[in-house]
């Protein structure tokens, strides 16, 4: 099926346009795939260190209760520092830990599902690896952010896409929806894909792995995104 994708994208798709007026790009930190019981300080260290918009838990592979028990834990920090709690993969544990909402893979189920079971108001978001094929049909299904990458190379997880920056910049442009950019991406590398269009920064391994603490990588992302 001819989805689109094939059709090379002009890497200089957004200097056509203005910049609009969306809001600045944001942080949004994902978890560890594990965490201990020193977790929970260093996640309220990160959210006390600069403007954090949302915090997935994503715990591969973990059992059931203990994905509702760290919930139950990290969503009165989240929620303190008026960040939203998304839960990956599962919309079902959203829903019984009472989450702001959910990250659904491409394996994950429906975003209208998603809807109809978690309500309203909660935040759905979609990857989409390196597709906008993929994307409008996410946006088209009622999720609220579509999220691209590996942008970079990441040990968090085996990748197999790897945008152009250029992407962000397309769906910023065209599409009302924000776009989330993900993979490998630390204070180092960030600016290209806040300059590209991206409207958050989800990162992971760059947090909770800087050597001098999570407080210290969410500073220097804030330096970055205040540039």
């Amino acid at each position: 099926m001819d989805d689109g994708d094939d059709l090379k994208l002009d890497p200089n798709f957004a200097s056509r346009f203005g910049p609009g007026d969306r809001p600045s790009c944001q942080l949004y930190l994902i978890s560890p795939v594990r965490i201990g019981d020193a977790f929970a300080d260093q996640l309220q260290a990160a959210l006390g260190a600069g403007a954090v918009a949302a915090f997935q838990l994503r715990l591969k592979d973990a059992p059931d209760d203990t994905i509702l028990r760290a919930a139950e834990r990290l969503m009165p920090i989240c929620a303190a520092h008026e960040v939203a709690f998304i839960v990956n993969d599962r919309m079902d544990l959203a829903k019984l830990a009472g989450a702001d909402g959910v990250h659904l893979g491409q394996g994950d189920g429906d975003p209208k599902a998603a809807r109809a079971l978690l309500g309203p108001s909660a935040q759905i978001g979609v990857t989409c690896h390196d597709s906008r094929h993929l994307a409008m049909e996410a946006g088209e299904a009622g999720a609220d952010y579509v999220a691209f990458g590996a942008f970079f190379p990441t040990a968090t997880k085996q990748v197999s896409h790897r945008p152009d920056p250029s992407i962000l910049g397309w769906w910023s442009r065209v599409f009302e929806i924000p776009c989330v950019a993900i993979g490998g991406i630390t204070p180092d590398n960030a600016s290209p894909l806040v300059d590209a269009g991206g409207d958050f920064l989800a990162v992971s391994g760059a947090v909770w792995g800087h050597e001098k603490g999570p407080a210290a990588a969410v500073a220097a992302f804030a330096e970055v995104l205040k540039r």
